[in-house]
């Protein structure tokens, strides 16, 4: 693990790039400093970039987002999200050739944070229930609204488990800063459920599928040569050690209160000591992700 001070120190090194999306190029409102001239930078390198986001919406849903806060859909070459990776499974759903979660699934959901990606429910074959006792499934693609907690949650989850619903979880993120505030995600949803012993599909980092389908979008580099940049220990760098692939480790997104210094430099020794706590190993640290 070693401290870089831009990402044009190891540029060389690397043909492609697996970029996270919320806490690396922005903080929900605004690009980081730094992040377009990155991007920039890799576009006139000939690097391609692919943009791999835990969010639950699908990326069609997504660009237009980013583009509206200031990131636009020409400095990168593609997205994924594990929405995308959540629509695929849906589509199957009771296909012979499904997951076996997927092909043995009942068509009744009951959905938790529809309204930011309507168009999600287009093509899919299931029936939208409003009574968590009478589903088939539970699909988590947000909170609702910023300062929800699993808390407000519970009945749902409760009633849903004692019909023996199953539960999708979108977004595996615990949580995420907004506007520099950490807010909850589903990913605190599912580990509640699984705590009450339901069964729990997730799709997305840090699970190995999506990161297949984001070598694949890149046309298949070497894995030797494919660099991952994120701010999670839990989902960007234990997916990118999962995937044999190398890290990038910022400081600045969700473990800023542990990573950060009173200055703004990056603390590299507490970086170090957290992901050898969490078992895994970021291949180089900085402060944000900056050329």
């Amino acid at each position: 693990m070693q401290e870089i001070t831009g990402l044009r120190v190891i540029a060389d090194r690397y043909d492609a790039f697996i970029v996270d999306v919320w806490g690396v190029l922005h903080d929900g409102t605004k690009p980081y400093d730094g992040v377009l001239p990155t991007l920039q930078a890799l576009q006139q390198a000939g690097k391609p970039v692919l943009l791999l986001s835990n969010a639950a919406r699908r990326s069609e849903s997504v660009t237009p987002h980013l583009a509206g806060i200031g990131v636009p859909r020409a400095l990168y070459r593609d997205m994924l999200t594990s929405g995308d990776e959540t629509w695929r499974g849906l589509k199957t759903r009771g296909h012979v050739d499904a997951l076996p979660f997927y092909r043995d699934l009942g068509r009744r959901g009951f959905v938790i944070g529809a309204g930011r990606d309507p168009g999600f429910f287009d093509a899919l074959d299931i029936e939208r229930v409003e009574d968590p006792a009478a589903s088939d499934f539970i699909l988590a693609n947000s909170l609702v609204r910023p300062g929800m907690t699993p808390a407000d949650f519970e009945d749902v989850m409760q009633a849903a488990r004692g019909n023996g619903a199953a539960f999708i979880c979108a977004n595996p993120d615990l949580v995420v800063v907004y506007a520099g505030k950490l807010e909850y995600c589903p990913g605190s949803l599912a580990a509640r459920y699984e705590e009450l012993g339901g069964s729990v599909m997730y799709h997305g980092k840090p699970y190995a599928p999506v990161y297949a389908r984001a070598l694949a979008m890149l046309g298949d580099p070497d894995p030797r040569r494919v660099l991952c940049v994120g701010d999670s220990l839990r989902t960007d760098i234990a997916g990118a050690d999962g995937a044999g692939l190398d890290s990038l480790l910022l400081a600045g997104g969700i473990h800023k209160e542990e990573f950060l210094r009173m200055d703004g430099t990056a603390d590299a020794p507490a970086m170090i000591a957290a992901a050898e706590k969490q078992g895994v190993r970021p291949t180089w640290l900085a402060c944000r992700l900056d050329w």
